[in-house]
């Protein structure tokens, strides 16, 4: 049975932003616990059929997620998290950027800070997701890059997993 949950991906290319909002089937705290563990990260933090792998993480302001997106033929591609503000079970920002295995930053590649936004909506979780870029060509490289399909898939992947935690 299909559910129709919210889902919007919006471009500003004034603003040099991504806004993306989420509806989940499922309380907050639950959605709260999928983006901010490691160990429930890794189950759900990449499109299929991409796996996740995290080398470290502090969850903490000042902290940090290293974290691998994994192709079936080993591929990884690297990812850095700076957790810069975090609302406990209400929102986070953080910066976000390509890296290598050893942390090191591609400063070839888009950065980006992420406001991230829980909220109730009726039983169930609206996360909305503001990602601001530094220039109008770094938003439309990730957007080249196919950020709104894997999303979409990435998201897809939550949904599943949150099924699999229901009380």
């Amino acid at each position: 049975m299909k559910h129709h949950l919210q889902f919007d991906f919006l471009a500003d290319k004034e603003k040099n932003t991504l806004t993306i909002r989420r509806e989940f089937m499922a309380n907050r705290q639950m959605v709260w616990d999928c983006y901010t563990k490691s160990e429930l990260l890794d189950r759900w933090f990449a499109p299929k059929p991409l796996t996740t792998k995290t080398k470290s993480m502090e969850f903490r302001e000042g902290g940090h997620w290293h974290y691998a997106m994994v192709e079936p033929n080993g591929t990884e591609y690297w990812g850095w998290v700076s957790y810069l503000t975090i609302n406990p079970i209400n929102s986070y920002t953080s910066g976000d950027a390509f890296c290598n295995e050893k942390g090191e930053i591609n400063t070839h590649l888009p950065q980006a800070e992420w406001t991230v936004t829980f909220t109730d909506k009726n039983e169930n979780t609206l996360v909305e997701t503001i990602v601001r870029y530094q220039s109008l060509a770094d938003l439309e490289t990730i957007i080249e890059m196919g950020m709104e399909q894997g999303m979409m898939a990435t998201l897809e992947k939550l949904d599943e997993l949150l099924l699999t935690l229901k009380p």
